[in-house]
């Protein structure tokens, strides 16, 4: 049974892949059915009789022609349609209709109803149906009320209704499977989105922890280097944060790796991301560095979504870094967060001297430079709060030092992760 749909399966394919040869096979079949009907006789002494009559070499001719229009059918319908019915016409009109012509102008009109639409099928359709069963009905030889001239009627009829039938099935078909190529294009294209956004999210989380423990791992290194020689007490306070800040930084680089690996990993992090509960430990690893830090909080009893709650934090640990990496060494920081309304308030100052924030405000004023040196940190928490819909602002301060405040709504977008 599986070989046999097998065979049928590839001669169909071919076939689809040969419509003329598929023409040809139906014009040999038409033109047999027609000289077969040829000789019978629907007018027998006891019904219809075979071999009674026999074809003159008129109606074969035109039962040839006719048969050898059809292989045209699917190039040219509508001109085989007109050919094949004026060959019906003069068998019908003017001699014996000892042979049944109109059978190749029943199949070219199921080929014109199954290739356009629907007004143009009834149109052409009872057109066809008028003239030919007018033509019998008027000039055959037998009384207009005979069976062969209704059953023109009947199958002129019967092939436009089937060739419309097999277009509307044709177009349902084409419609489902347009529907379903557009929703497979859609799936693929929300799902290389969505890695984007994971990449994009990935790479902001890789560039806050990198650049913020390693700034803080510089800074102890030449504050170390310094005074090895005249306080190495203090040199080994300095390697001590050294020490500190980089176990600090394999940690969260452990973590955020940590988010590649598969389901179901044993050894995978189960911690959560960092968030404003632990702002006072970051803001502690600061003035270990040398960055005095003040601290001004009025959201507490807020419980921010997750994606606020990192987002928050990171706007923090970037802008704390720029400052200690940009300001000076006698630069202080004043960190507040606020709850106002439906969002939360973040905001990060300080005193820099305003010659060493050049690079600092160059970014700021082109958040969309991804060049080198362009602010990699200004356009990572650009992209932050885009993605939760609140609004960054940046820039120098009237007299001096540099100011990140982000506007976070408490209510993140659905689906997306900052």
């Amino acid at each position: 049974m599986t070989s046999s749909a097998a065979r049928f399966a590839r001669v169909q394919q071919w076939l689809r892949a040969h419509p003329l040869a598929l023409d040809a096979a139906l014009a040999l079949t038409v033109l047999a059915g027609m000289v077969l009907g040829s000789f019978a006789d629907p007018n027998g002494a006891h019904g219809p009789e075979f071999g009674a009559r026999s074809p003159d070499p008129r109606s074969v001719v035109l039962m040839v022609l006719a048969a050898a229009a059809l292989v045209l059918r699917r190039r040219e319908p509508r001109a085989v349609l007109c050919f094949t019915s004026g060959l019906a016409v003069i068998e019908l009109g003017f001699g014996d209709p000892s042979a049944p012509v109109a059978m190749s102008a029943v199949v070219a009109l199921y080929t014109v109803a199954a290739s356009t639409d629907r007004p143009t099928t009834w149109r052409v359709g009872l057109l066809t149906m008028a003239v030919l069963t007018g033509t019998a009905m008027s000039f055959g030889s037998t009384p207009w009320y005979t069976q062969e001239n209704i059953g023109i009627f009947a199958w002129t009829g019967m092939a436009a209704a089937a060739g419309d039938a097999v277009r509307s099935r044709r177009a349902f078909v084409d419609a489902i499977r347009e529907r379903a190529d557009r929703a497979e294009r859609t799936r693929e294209e929300e799902a290389r989105r969505r890695v984007a956004e994971e990449r994009l999210r990935i790479a902001r989380d890789l560039h806050d922890v990198v650049a913020h423990h390693i700034a803080l791992v510089n800074v102890q290194a030449g504050v170390a280097a310094h005074v090895m020689d005249r306080r190495p007490d203090q040199a080994k306070e300095a390697l001590a944060h050294v020490r500190e800040a980089s176990r600090s930084a394999l940690n969260e680089l452990r973590a955020t790796v940590g988010l590649l690996r598969q389901t179901g990993d044993p050894t995978a992090p189960t911690e959560p991301a960092p968030g404003l509960d632990v702002l006072d430990e970051l803001v502690i690893t600061f003035r270990q560095a040398g960055l005095p830090v003040e601290v001004a909080r009025d959201d507490h009893g807020t419980r921010p979504p997750a994606a606020v709650d990192l987002a928050a934090y990171r706007i923090i640990q970037e802008a704390l870094t720029n400052v200690r990496k940009h300001a000076g060494r006698q630069a202080r920081a004043e960190v507040s967060v606020v709850r106002v309304g439906r969002t939360l308030e973040v905001t990060v100052i300080d005193n820099g001297v305003p010659e060493r924030r050049t690079s600092a405000t160059a970014a700021a004023a082109e958040p969309d430079d991804g060049s080198a040196g362009g602010g990699h940190g200004l356009l990572g928490m650009r992209e932050r709060v885009s993605a939760l819909g609140g609004r960054l602002t940046t820039g120098p301060r009237f007299g001096g030092g540099f100011r990140v405040q982000a506007i976070l709504p408490l209510e993140a977008r659905t689906g997306e992760d900052a």
